[in-house]
């Protein structure tokens, strides 16, 4: 019996996920990836079966069904079929493009997408020339206001300190939720260990008013005993309100890009090509026809689209108010679906600045309240072995650094070397480096997707 490509993905369109699966299985074939991955691979699969049986269509006929596979702009991609194969492997081949595969294509790949980023951001600031002025204008006032002597400078220089502070923390919210390669964790990397310190040292100096400066770039405990009343829980999380804050605005400000990329789609009439959308449709599908054979993370994926879809500001809240590494796809939804800008912003902004910001605030207080700290210490030693070896470089480490919060601000306090700062010094430089990689990886496959999409067009004018 002769088949075809067209004819197999038919046939294989009919079957849900865990039966393609089980199909790919049995050809000893990879089985991950989306319903659509698991046709074509399935496809080929088969195709190379019969061709080995001899059991396909004249060479002649195999040979235009090769042409129409392969990844060439020449042909004729009007053919909806057609451009499904050349969509899927464009998609497999963008894959390939990182830097430790292909690391010179990689590079410029990468270099030119900035550049046509660049480019682009240029054309709008020119069309947007009188605000671009106004802003210019605005910004050499206030610098004319910031280097003029006068009575003023002290106001000036807490405005300043206030300004960077919220600003470094609002830069570091961003770069953890935006679509930059894998995102940078900077909760766990600076506001969390921020947050630590701040515990840890009220703790010890029995207060929060640490003096200013060289707080907060450096905590000291204030001179004078106190009995420790004043600290608390509550007095804690003030002290630390205003940078979690900026911390939570900027993760929410980092989840715009995909509901922007989604609503301009959605109004300009095209299609979104995005996977995370294009999983989420597949389940769609899949929940129709097969509820049964959903997965937990197809169900939680399927459970974020329809609570944003359908209850609108408050399905947002709630999907923004806890730990969600599907918040994206609820970006996506809000957009392709038209849900007003504020709806969207405002209750992302409530949900991950006031509620989940104040939800893990108290996690990282309550863990490193000064009894629990110590109980945790204690349980690492009793661990059979090695609990003792472990022990010891987190008892060396919070010495070092309660011995800094006692000096006077001003004097230089030996900093002795630590196997567990080490550690987590180390840690931070493996993970800012991996981020700069694989911002470097997405910039590239975004341009070989721009190349993509222009060979379509081309093809089809």
């Amino acid at each position: 019996m002769n088949y075809d490509r067209k004819s197999l993905r038919h046939s294989y369109e009919k079957l849900s996920i865990k039966q393609l699966k089980q199909k790919l299985k049995a050809k000893s074939q990879r089985t991950k990836g989306h319903k659509r991955d698991l046709i074509e691979r399935l496809i080929d699969a088969s195709l190379s079966e019969m061709d080995k049986k001899g059991d396909r269509k004249s060479s002649s006929e195999n040979t235009t069904l090769k042409q129409r596979h392969s990844h060439s702009t020449n042909g004729d991609v009007k053919d909806k079929s057609n451009l499904l194969d050349i969509m899927h492997q464009e998609r497999q081949d963008r894959e390939k493009i990182v830097l430790w595969r292909k690391p010179l294509k990689t590079i410029h790949f990468s270099c030119l997408e900035t550049a046509s980023l660049l480019n682009q951001a240029g054309k709008k600031l020119w069309r947007r020339k009188i605000a671009v002025v106004t802003s210019m204008l605005m910004l050499f006032t206030f610098y004319l206001v910031y280097i003029t002597q006068g009575t003023h400078q002290p106001y000036v220089a807490k405005i300043e300190k206030y300004v960077l502070w919220c600003a470094y923390w609002l830069g570091l919210g961003v770069l953890s939720s935006v679509g930059l390669g894998t995102g940078l964790h900077t909760f766990l990397l600076y506001l969390g260990p921020h947050i630590a310190a701040v515990t840890l040292a009220a703790y010890e100096c029995k207060s929060t008013d640490f003096p200013e400066p060289p707080y907060p770039t450096e905590i000291v405990c204030p001179e004078g005993v106190t009995d420790g009343s004043a600290v608390s829980l509550w007095t804690i999380m003030n002290k630390v309100r205003l940078e979690a804050i900026m911390w939570g605005a900027g993760t929410a400000l980092g989840e715009l890009p995909p509901y922007f990329m989604a609503r301009a789609a959605r109004l300009s009439g095209a299609d979104l090509d995005d996977d995370e959308f294009e999983e989420i449709e597949e389940l769609i599908h899949e929940k129709k026809e097969h509820p049964e054979e959903l997965g937990f993370m197809e169900k939680s994926k399927l459970a974020v689209h329809n609570l944003v879809q359908k209850v609108g500001f408050f399905g947002i809240l709630a999907c923004a108010s806890i730990p969600n590494p599907l918040f994206d796809l609820a970006g996506i939804t809000c957009g392709h679906f038209l849900i007003p800008f504020w709806t969207f912003f405002g209750a992302t902004l409530i949900g991950k600045a006031v509620i989940k910001m104040h939800i893990q605030k108290l996690f990282i207080i309550f863990m490193f309240s000064a009894h629990h700290v110590e109980t945790i210490v204690k349980l690492i030693g009793k661990i059979p072995a090695i609990g003792i070896s472990l022990q010891t470089p987190f008892k060396e480490y919070l010495e070092v650094q309660k011995k800094k919060l006692h000096h006077k601000p001003g004097t230089h306090v030996k900093s002795d070397s630590n196997l567990l700062g080490w550690i987590f010094e180390k840690l931070i430089i493996v993970m800012v480096v991996y981020f700069v990689l694989s911002i470097i990886n997405s910039t590239a496959q975004s341009y070989h997707k721009r190349l993509c999409k222009e060979k379509h067009k081309k093809s089809q004018s």
